[in-house]
């Protein structure tokens, strides 16, 4: 209710005025608009942060002459400065339950418009877009003064809002004008530097509420940590649903019952199995996932109901409602990679120097993926998919080249054809597979080539799957890009050798164990040598606090150029990448990851030193930068075999001698242990 100074409700009266005059048919507060937006606006958070449901001022359904329906969600205030609120410049996020920030959302027209907005696009099917129409009011010299703030909210973009320009009124709605300001919102996109700031975000808001969902199932549900992986993941294929093809499951979908086919890990698993045959999967690898899937959702008993609601069912419904919503974006994560992650933190690693399954950070594949020169005609693979977060900042490359294609029918085949012919992984750990599996069946859909054998027996360098006119036929990789399990052979390195055996050209970039390159590795970097050419050795920082205790490096290698030993290689100091980083298991990255000194600049710079020269230095020093030769012995690839140690003394260093030295010559007379 608006307080009694507040002319909240004449800006009201004044607006429904406007609209009325356009002929725009609106509904109030308590109006329903249609059965869809008001089940969102029941199942958002509250504008205080809480439940209890979510009452716009004034919506509208607006629709283009192509017929694109845009819901318009309207709040108004009525006291001077409450019109919008930025933090950095931009609208607040929807922030998590208790963020203060919902007060910003309470207290401000334009904060309040974009919350119900988000919430449109974050509990609907139908909605990608929405504007968000914050509109306050106050009395000045006995007149209503009202200003507006207009905002484009889309799934396309993230949900970020998009200042849409300066309106006085509301005509822009009026169908004489609606055609143009809906093409002036469709050319709103976000800048590169807004995507990444934005895609930060989404990555912290998934792993707050995996971290939220993995204390309940620790904590009150008392599920095994090594269930928790393949249970929401498989939760998170039910809950995806085909369109045109497969429902999403809901909640109400899981009643309870204890008969064998009709309990709740048995509907799950049916849902599961319609939205792999939607997705089009091969018989035999959606046969496997689903085997997998029924350890957990059917012989491991959490369909059992209590006081008639299943263990499921309630893990589900955080599902549903915290995790499923920001699959909308066309965000690419590495999700199933922050699903290991955070679900498996509860396990004790007694042995933190031979966890082999350490899923590499986003901002360290995507160097990667810049340092192999990824662009729309790259062929990727890599030989231990994990969750193939590689391979996901691979894509994201590749088809941001490809938007590139002014063509729209190139365009369109090429992304086709990167998605379906141009990335391939193999994954020999099925739990692991099916992470990759669902991760790439995320990206719409990468999946195609993601091979559940065992690279370095089985794997025999060929289309596994597709159309006659490439199944059994080589792939033509020309980028490889690996972590490998460190306690294979050569740390790893096997897997490297076996891959670059098959490649002619390109590049290859690897994460691997530094040790490796100091001869621990031999005789795979002996050999390497041979047929490939080591551009750059990267020290790492301590990128698996937590994870594991290893000391890791990344080896940039031209394909099919031996080695020559005249070749400067660039050696560069990365131990100060720019985050500071902190080991709290129930903390999210915005605690546990923190960009304190210039990280996306200093992963760029890398890049670039390893593209270019030294005259890219800018966050690093030439202490921090070495071009200089190796052997051909294959046991010299470190940063601190070859950092200069400088041993000649300064004129400085003689001055700083001869004063310490008096100064405690002085010391001693005064204290009257030495004869002047």
């Amino acid at each position: 209710m608006p307080d009694k100074k507040s002319a909240e409700e004449r800006v009201e009266d004044c607006i429904k005025q406007q609209l009325n005059a356009y002929k725009l048919r609106y509904f109030a507060k308590n109006e329903s608009i249609n059965s869809e937006i008001d089940e969102a606006m029941q199942k958002a958070p509250s504008k205080s942060g809480g439940s209890g449901g979510n009452y716009p001022d004034i919506r509208l359904l607006m629709e283009s002459k192509s017929k694109k329906v845009f819901p318009v969600m309207i709040e108004c205030k009525g006291v001077k400065g409450r019109l919008e609120k930025l933090t950095d410049g931009q609208i607040d996020d929807m922030p998590a339950k208790g963020d203060p920030k919902y007060s910003a959302i309470n207290g401000y027209a334009v904060n309040g418009a974009v919350h119900y907005s988000k919430a449109v696009l974050q509990y609907t099917k139908t909605y990608r877009e929405v504007i968000a129409v914050g509109i306050n009011g106050y009395i000045e010299a006995g007149e209503l003064q009202i200003e507006l703030g207009v905002y484009y909210v889309s799934s396309d973009n993230l949900s970020l809002p998009k200042k849409v320009g300066k309106y006085s009124d509301l005509s822009f709605l009026a169908p004489e004008h609606f055609e143009g300001f809906v093409k002036k919102v469709e050319q709103l996109k976000l800048t590169p530097q807004e995507l990444e700031a934005q895609s930060r975000k989404t990555e912290e808001r998934i792993e707050h509420s995996l971290i939220t969902l993995n204390q309940a199932m620790q904590d009150d549900l008392n599920i095994a940590v090594g269930l928790r992986v393949p249970l929401v993941a498989g939760m998170i294929m039910a809950g995806l649903g085909v369109e045109g093809k497969v429902a999403p499951l809901e909640a109400y979908d899981l009643k309870g019952q204890e008969t064998e086919e009709e309990h709740d890990g048995a509907i799950i698993i049916r849902k599961i199995s319609s939205f792999l045959t939607g997705k089009d999967l091969p018989q035999e690898k959606k046969a496997m996932i689903v085997n997998n899937l029924s350890d957990v959702f059917i012989h491991a008993e959490l369909w059992r109901p209590k006081n008639k609601e299943s263990k499921l069912k309630t893990v589900y419904k955080d599902v549903k409602d915290e995790i499923l919503s920001l699959f909308k974006s066309k965000h690419h994560l590495d999700f199933a990679g922050k699903l290991f992650n955070v679900l498996n933190s509860w396990v004790a690693i007694p042995d933190s120097e031979r966890n082999d399954v350490v899923l590499t950070p986003r901002y360290v594949t995507e160097m990667m993926a810049k340092l192999a020169k990824v662009d729309r005609n790259s062929f990727v693979w890599d030989y231990a998919v994990g969750s193939a977060g590689f391979l996901i900042s691979a894509m994201k490359i590749m088809l941001e080249d490809a938007e590139r294609i002014k063509s729209p029918k190139e365009r369109q085949e090429k992304i086709l054809n990167i998605k379906t012919r141009q990335l391939l992984g193999i994954e020999k750990r099925h739990d692991i597979y099916l992470l990759a599996v669902l991760n790439m069946i995320l990206m719409k859909d990468g999946s195609s080539n993601i091979l559940h054998m065992d690279s370095l027996t089985e794997y025999g360098g060929n289309y596994e799957q597709g159309g006659q006119e490439i199944k059994d036929k080589p792939f033509p990789a020309n980028v490889f890009l690996l972590n490998p399990p460190y306690s294979a052979s050569g740390k790893g390195l096997v897997f490297v050798k076996k891959a670059l055996a098959r490649m002619t050209t390109g590049r290859a970039v690897v994460l691997i164990q530094e040790n490796a390159g100091s001869g621990n590795g031999l005789p795979y970097t002996r050999e390497l040598l041979e047929n490939n050419t080591l551009l750059a050795s990267i020290h790492m920082a301590d990128i698996f606090r937590g994870k594991a205790g290893v000391q890791t490096a990344v080896y940039v290698f031209e394909v099919g150029k031996p080695h020559e030993e005249k070749y400067p290689v660039k050696f560069i100091d990365m131990s100060n990448d720019g985050y500071t980083r902190l080991d709290r298991r129930k903390s999210g990255p915005d605690v546990n990851l923190r960009d304190t000194n210039n990280a996306a600049g200093r992963y760029q710079e890398v890049v670039d030193l390893v593209k270019f020269n030294k005259s890219y230095l800018h966050y690093f020093t030439e202490e921090e930068y070495i071009e200089d030769c190796i052997t051909l012995n294959g046991d010299d690839w470190t940063f601190t075999q070859h950092k200069k140690i400088d041993t000649v003394p300064t004129e400085e260093d003689f001055v700083k001698v001869i004063s310490d030295y008096l100064a405690w010559e002085v010391g001693q007379v005064l204290r009257g242990e030495h004869d002047a």
